[in-house]
């Protein structure tokens, strides 16, 4: 057997009287020899005890969840990994709890790893300095997940093989210095966690030092999600990183909406990072009527050809006066607003955004005409279902149309 995946499903029922012997059983003698993949989720108090059991020396890669589970029983099990594996390559721990003697046990398990062969170290929790003075100068290691607690600091970054980092930290941007003038490989994307109410600049912080490194010609993906609401993100600070395809700012509108995105933002973004395929500003649009109008979504359009799932606040009154009006101009030039743009945009996220009673048609109409390639609309609000069934029906009499017209030529 060389994988073996262990879910919530997995008897655990087996007696604990029959572990002192498969320990015996075992000890020089993996029970599993030529397993390289281990993985499982939800590991419990009950299971854990037999993880070194399964694992070998030929066992390179191992991703377990923990569920419930007591801190003695994961920090006596994690620092044996190393000697049992002595050649891991990638490593994944998730759920883990926030105790010292975890952050002792994830620290003493990398400083006995084979800095050599680790690839990737994805813990869900903070380490002690020494580990971060490890972790931070793996030479092979292309994906780190790591926790970052107060005021920690970190060393300068020289990960010559990274490609993804996701961070969680609290309130505290001091940590971001060990990215001036790191060494950061092709860094292709990168996610940052924080869950504090306050947490500043967090984009502008990192653009500072961000600028410093290779990161602004490599980064395709940035990422960041707090629960915090309030927060007016200032997305000025993407602008340099013209290569990102994917852009997710992830807040709450709880207590009241704080997306700030308008024309004169999104029209940025859009001419500054052509190659969008995914953004997302915000959380779910909420039913505060804000947010860019329809001239912003034809620019994004234009400018951004190959988005293709968008999550914004807009303003959908202005797609039905877009219909009616003879007035309206795109923010570009002097054309009419209403124009077909072969946007490849097929998700679009729509939320609570309010739309005016008995317009679902017209709204249908104008999205087609800006997204014409549009397949889903995500909707929390029993106006917006009408909005999605129209377009669906049009895409379906669409296809009809087509197909028949290629059957009689």
């Amino acid at each position: 057997m060389r994988k073996l995946t262990v879910d919530d499903d997995f008897d655990y029922a087996v007696s604990l009287d029959v572990f002192p012997v498969l320990q015996l059983r075992t000890e020089n003698n993996p029970w599993l020899p030529r397993l390289e993949t281990f993985k499982c989720e939800e590991a419990t108090d009950a299971f854990i005890p037999f993880i070194p059991l399964l694992l070998s020396p030929n066992t390179t890669k191992i991703k377990i969840s923990f569920s419930d589970t007591s801190i003695v029983v994961i920090a006596s099990t994690i620092p044996r990994f190393p000697k049992l594996c002595p050649d891991l390559k990638r490593i994944t721990l998730d759920d883990l709890p926030r105790d010292p003697a975890i952050t002792e046990a994830v620290s003493e398990m990398l400083l006995t790893c084979n800095r050599d062969t680790l690839q990737k170290f994805d813990v869900d929790s903070p380490l002690t300095e020494e580990a971060r003075e490890v972790v931070y100068r793996l030479p092979r290691l292309y994906s780190l997940w790591t926790v970052i607690q107060g005021s920690t600091s970190l060393p300068t970054i020289i990960l010559p093989s990274i490609t993804f980092i996701d961070i969680e930290y609290d309130d505290n941007l001091d940590w971001l210095q060990g990215f001036r003038g790191a060494v950061l490989g092709e860094l292709g994307s990168i996610s940052f966690h924080s869950e504090y109410s306050h947490i500043g600049d967090p984009i502008g912080a990192f653009e500072s030092v961000a600028l410093t490194t290779s990161a602004k010609d490599t980064l395709s993906e940035f990422r960041f999600y707090t629960s915090s609401s309030g927060w007016n993100p200032n997305y000025s600070s993407l602008l340099p990183f013209n290569q990102l395809k994917q852009v997710e700012i992830e807040f709450s509108c709880v207590g009241g909406c704080s997306s700030k995105v308008d024309d004169d933002i999104i029209m940025d973004m859009a001419r500054a990072m052509p190659k969008l395929e995914i953004l997302q500003l915000g959380d779910i649009p909420c039913e505060t009527p804000t947010g860019i109008t329809v001239n912003g979504l034809i620019g994004l359009a234009r400018l951004c050809p190959r988005l293709s799932k968008l999550c914004i606040h807009f303003q959908a009154t202005t797609l039905v006066e877009a219909a009616t009006s003879t007035t309206a101009r795109s923010p570009s030039n002097s054309k009419p607003v209403i124009r077909r743009e072969d946007c490849a945009l097929t998700d679009l996220e729509v939320g609570m955004i309010p739309i005016p009673a008995q317009s679902g048609l017209v709204i249908a109409h104008i999205l087609l005409q800006i997204f014409p390639r549009i397949l889903n609309v995500k909707w929390y609000s029993s106006e917006w279902k009408a909005v999605a069934e129209t377009i669906n029906d049009f895409r379906r009499i669409g296809n009809f149309v087509h197909h028949t017209g290629e059957a009689h030529p």
